[in-house]
Order: structure tokens, then sequence, then C-alpha cells
């Protein structure tokens, strides 16, 4: 990768990024790259103090933290003024709290994404990536549905761009392996307290998993090699919940209590209806957007021949998928972590 060309010197925005992938992404970049400046965009002003105490502005005088609110117009213009490219990782994205505080989820993902596409093209950002979700694909939940519309805001602000030329994708994964809120966390904090038995809604359930470093270094390709108007999806891994339970705990040790409302026995990041307009890319899938100004001639020519079509309708789901980690491989990732 060249790195030369993708951040350095560069003015880059980090929505959200005072998240689980914003500070991992932000250590990323400091580590590896130097950017003219790197802004921390949140409305968390705690979580922005704790951030700055492990990334100060006087070891790291690039950094510049900007509390606001995506759903805020006007800061979240300001916010862009000067900005070369943008992460856009700032989401509601709890599902039961999305199901019961339904306009504030509206408000964030849809009308957010909104703001931000304004402000991009106003403030003639180079590149936006967008973090989308698979349960963006075939949704049942709020969130799901809103981060679906999101999505097609995204890809469709490419029409909107005009002489500014801002390019915006998507990139969609599924979960992030011991990130806040995910299931490792949850498990591990049940076993310190003593549990026997864990509860797994479903002994079928599947899941993609990717690690922060995995999910940060992803989108920083695509950042590099992102054309505009697709969306990027990496192939993953899939795991058995019941394996997880294994691996943490031992075989057998959980009881299910049910599938919760939103929630989906497989993890879906490209739905049957999409596979046909996708691109295998070797490493990852690219869905095309289907308006008429994309341009799949000079896309072609963008990835060089790299990438092949579809032909066969498919959905790519973790229970139909052909990468299953073992329990070992399971085992020595968690490590890792």
């Amino acid at each position: 990768m060249n790195k030369k060309n993708i951040i350095n010197n560069k003015s880059i925005l980090i929505t959200g990024g005072t998240g689980s992938f914003g500070k991992h992404l932000v250590k990323t970049i400091l580590a590896n790259y130097k950017p003219r400046r790197l802004i921390v965009f949140s409305r968390d002003e705690l979580k922005q103090y704790e951030m700055s105490l492990i990334f100060p502005t006087n070891k790291y005088p690039c950094l510049r933290y900007f509390i606001g609110d995506i759903r805020d117009r006007t800061r979240i213009e300001r916010a862009c003024n000067g900005v070369d490219l943008i992460v856009h990782a700032a989401a509601m994205k709890h599902i039961d709290a999305a199901e019961y505080n339904p306009t504030e989820c509206i408000a964030t993902n849809i009308y957010g994404a909104e703001n931000l596409i304004d402000a991009s093209i106003k403030c003639n950002v180079e590149k936006v990536i967008a973090l989308s979700t698979d349960k963006a694909a075939n949704p049942i939940n709020l969130y799901g549905a809103t981060k679906l519309a999101s999505d097609k805001l995204f890809i469709a602000a490419n029409n909107l761009s005009g002489k500014h030329k801002t390019r915006f994708m998507v990139v969609r994964y599924g979960n992030v392996l011991g990130s806040r809120g995910s299931v490792l966390p949850f498990f591990n904090k049940l076993i310190k307290e003593g549990i026997k038995s864990l509860p797994v809604t479903d002994n079928k359930m599947t899941r993609f998993v990717i690690t922060l470093s995995q999910g940060v270094d992803f989108v920083i390709r695509a950042l590099e090699s992102g054309y505009g108007g697709e969306i990027i999806v990496p192939k993953l891994p899939s795991i058995n919940i019941i394996d997880l339970v294994a691996v943490l705990l031992k075989k057998n040790s959980y009881h299910e209590v049910g599938i919760r409302p939103g929630e989906k026995l497989h993890e879906t990041m490209i739905p049957f209806e999409e596979s046909s307009n996708s691109m295998d890319m070797g490493d990852h899938f690219i869905i095309q957007p289907t308006h008429h100004w994309w341009n799949y001639k000079k896309f072609s020519k963008n990835i060089k021949g790299k990438g092949k079509k579809v032909i066969k309708p498919f959905e790519y789901n973790s229970g139909n998928n052909n990468w299953f980690l073992s329990q070992e491989e399971l085992k020595e990732l968690i490590k890792k972590l």
C-alpha cells in the first residue's frame, strides 16, 4: 500500500472518532502516516477528554478534538472546512435502543448522513467513506433500515457533487470481534461473574468476524482504491456461536434464550438480489450501483482488471460461507486481541 499518497499531508475527519473503530483508526494513522490534520469529531466531551489523555495534542500536533453532533448541520459543515478525506463512523447502532428511540435513530443515521453529504460537497472534500453494517442488507430492524437508507444516500450523493467531484463510497462488514457492545466482552463479563452457562439465542447462529485492526486496514485500503459509488464488502470468516462458547468456557455450556426481536440467525452482507451486480475482487466484493451515472468502463479501468463479475447469483451470508474458523483458530484469534 502506498502510504505516501493516501493520508500523508492530508486533512482527515473521523466522525464518531471516540468509538472503538475511531480510536483504533486514529492509533493506526498516528503510527503509520503523517497527516496534516487528524480531526476527531464526536459529541461526548468525556470520551474526547479520555482519548486526549492517550493521544495528547502536545505529542501529536496534527490532532484536533472537535465536539459536535452530525445532526447539527452547521457544526458538521464547520468541521468539514479544509478537509480532504472523511471516515464516517458515527451512528446510533444498538438495536434495542433504536427500537425504543426511533426518532433519535433516524435523526442520527439518516439526517446525520444527509448533513455530512451536504457539508462534504460544499467544502469540496475529496473522498468520503461511510461505514455500514451487515444489518443494512435485507434489514429487519430499525437500525438496519436506517443504515440501508444511509447507504443509499451516500451512493446517490455521487450524482450530486457536480463540479466539486466529491466521491462517496460505503464499506460494509459484520461483527467486530471484541469491540464495545459485541458478544465477546459480554460473554467474558459473565464468565468473570462466575456464570456456568452462557445465554445463546440459538445454537445454530453464525456470525462473520473481523478484528478492529482488520476493519481499520480495510477502510484505509478503500480510501486508497475506492472509485466512488460502490459498496465494498470484505471476505470474512464465519464462526458458530456455540464454538465461541466452547472456546471461552467449555463445550455445551450454554442455554438457549431465543432470538431477540430484530435479530437474524445468520448475517447477510450481500443479498441474493444484489449479487448479480457484484464483482469478485479476490479478497473482497464490490456491489456496483444501479444508477445511470455509474460508468462501468471507467470503473473497470480504475481497478485495472483485478475483478470479475459475479455471474451466478448467490447470497453472501455467514451461514453459507465457505470459510469457517475452527475452535482452535478462533482461540488463537481471541488470544491476539
